[in-house]
């Protein structure tokens, strides 16, 4: 992953810019112009995140990325991308472990509308492989998409190969200054995260920032000694391009895995934005209730300036 460095003329240029586009353009606008513009200026001009709410999910999508200048913003014709779902436990759709599956699949038709070459979905998950990628759904309604339009070639969900991890190191860390992680992600073209909101027993919650666990290797429960730092140094070397946090069905309590569906809930909320940490901002407090500080690691993320350095940097805009 290269890191492009601004010149502070340039830097000021991008910031009158983006004050010019919200008075012309809005929301979309903004969008498109953050998407453009290295990271570090997009966190120091400030963060917009889409909030959506409504009964059909992938509408919903639709409707947040919309918000952001739409799918041609963060998708180019020719770019292989990865859609980093959590796929993780061996849940239903309805027990809300999982992200579901009309968010990954309106988000791969989306990528391909856009002109991607390649959508490829995958998760390293914590429950047997073969039963989280058949139960959670993922797995048919991606297939069934490819099948039903054609694309089965272009739009693929597999599972992780322990020999496609690589160690990778992680410049400027805190605490995890290197780690394996999934060779796929490090080569892709644009990475979009696409994490399930819910209750999570040692961090809080997960949102986006955690759901991006899914592409390392090794023994991950040794991040849970300094998780907010390990969370913060894993960010620093992956590069997603969106975020986009499924808040249709919520699990509250006895999370990540859960499966009593009584600790569900269904608040029909979608989050999204180019910056990680604005939308978990976003979504801990309008989901969950929950300020940075009750988050470690969103704390940890926003002391470090992985993205927006503080929730008044954040303009929401309801879709």
């Amino acid at each position: 992953m290269t890191q492009c460095l601004w010149s502070r003329r340039k830097f000021l240029q991008a910031a009158g810019g983006a004050a010019g586009t919200l008075a012309a353009g809005g929301a979309g606008m903004l969008g498109n112009l953050l998407a453009s513009v290295p990271e570090a200026a997009a966190a120091a001009i400030g963060a917009t995140v889409a909030a959506v709410s409504g009964s059909n999910p992938a509408e919903n999508v639709r409707r947040a990325v919309s918000a952001l200048g739409g799918i041609r913003a963060f998708v180019s014709r020719g770019d292989v991308v990865v859609l980093k779902p959590n796929i993780g436990w061996d849940r239903t759709p309805e027990q809300a472990a999982n992200t579901n599956p009309d968010v990954v699949v309106a988000m791969a038709e989306m990528c391909l509308s856009a002109g991607a070459k390649e959508v490829r979905v995958f998760d390293r998950t914590c429950n047997e492989p073969r039963r989280c990628y058949a139960n959670s759904g993922i797995q048919a309604a991606v297939e069934a998409f490819g099948k039903r339009h054609g694309a089965s070639d272009a739009a693929r969900i597999y599972h992780v190969e322990e020999r496609k991890f690589r160690r990778t190191s992680i410049p400027g860390a805190l605490a995890m200054k290197e780690w394996d992680l999934y060779r796929d992600a490090l080569e892709a073209d644009k990475i979009i995260n696409l994490p399930v909101a819910k209750h999570h027993s040692l961090a809080t919650v997960t949102l986006g920032l955690k759901n991006m666990m899914g592409v390392m290797g090794g023994n991950r429960g040794q991040m849970h000694f300094n998780l907010s730092e390990c969370l913060v140094d894993l960010h620093r070397r992956l590069d997603t391009r969106l975020t986009v946090i499924d808040a249709t069905r919520v699990l509250l309590r006895n999370g990540p895995s859960g499966g009593n569906l009584a600790d569900v809930r269904a608040p029909g909320k979608m989050f999204a934005s180019t910056d990680v940490v604005a939308a978990d901002v976003v979504a801990a407090e309008k989901v969950f209730g929950l300020k940075p500080p009750d988050v470690a690691h969103l704390q940890k993320a926003l002391d470090a300036r992985l993205g927006v350095a503080s929730p008044a940097q954040i303009r929401v805009v309801e879709a």
